[in-house]
Formats: structure tokens, sequence, C-alpha cells
């Protein structure tokens, strides 16, 4: 049986300009970072949360092919690759910091939803990135 989520995989096309917008701009924390040979092994993750990483992986050897390799750094640069969701408690807050760190590629302002406010954004190879600060959710009484 699974028990829980470790980690999950963000394609990037540079591992240490990804750790620098992930750590120094998003906030997050550095995980673990060594190399094994060639390759080299980077994750983040959300402040205090030792539960779930983000593996920061670029396409390539020893992974992928090179014409996979290829077809996957096309995919990045088009925001192709699925999106990663944040939860914060202060979503406004949040925005203007990141405005303050020079995060730039917002595609949504801190906007009102009835699940809460959220805001959209991406990393510096295209991956879209959405941060939501929850709100209570008005639910149906049943008999």
């Amino acid at each position: 049986m699974i028990d829980r989520l470790n980690v999950f995989t963000v394609y990037v096309l540079d591992k240490d300009e990804a750790l620098d917008f992930y750590v120094n701009k998003l906030g997050l924390e550095k995980g673990q970072d060594f190399a094994q040979g060639s390759y080299r092994w980077v994750t983040v993750r959300a402040p205090g949360d030792a539960g779930i990483e983000i593996s920061l992986e670029q396409p390539g050897a020893p992974l992928h092919d090179d014409a996979t390799a290829a077809q996957l750094r096309e995919l990045i640069t088009k925001g192709a690759m699925g999106q990663t969701v944040f939860l914060t408690d202060d979503v406004r807050g949040l925005y203007e910091k990141l405005q303050e760190r020079g995060v730039t590629d917002f595609t949504q302002e801190p906007t009102e939803h009835f699940y809460g406010t959220d805001m959209g954004l991406r990393d510096p190879f295209g991956n879209a990135i959405r941060i939501l600060q929850q709100g209570r959710v008005a639910q149906k009484a049943t008999a």
C-alpha cells in the first residue's frame, strides 16, 4: 500500500538557475544536492517540510536520449509540462514579496474565487506555478 508522496519532478533547463529561482525568489528551501558521476540530484521543498520534495530535473542523459531531451526542452519552454500548486496563508503578501524579489512573469495577480484566493506565475523556463490561499468553501446541507 502507498502511504504518501515523497518526490515529484519539475523539468527545468538549468539546475543552478532553477535552484536560485525556487529558493531565492519563491522562498523554498534546498533539500538534497549531490552528484553521482555526471548526474546531479537536486531537490527543493516548502520550508520546514521534509515530507515532499520537488526534484529539479534537466532533460538529457542518463534519463533521456537526445531526441527525447530535445522534445522535453521544447515542451518546457511552451509551459506544457503541467503545473505545481503551492499553499500559503497570505497570497497577497507573498505576491508583493515576489515582486520585491524580482519575479515578473505573473500570469494572474491574486484573484478571489469561491475556493480561496490564488495567483499564477511561471518559473524562468516556462513551468506554470499556482499559489493558493485556501478559503472556506460553503457546503450544502444534507438531510
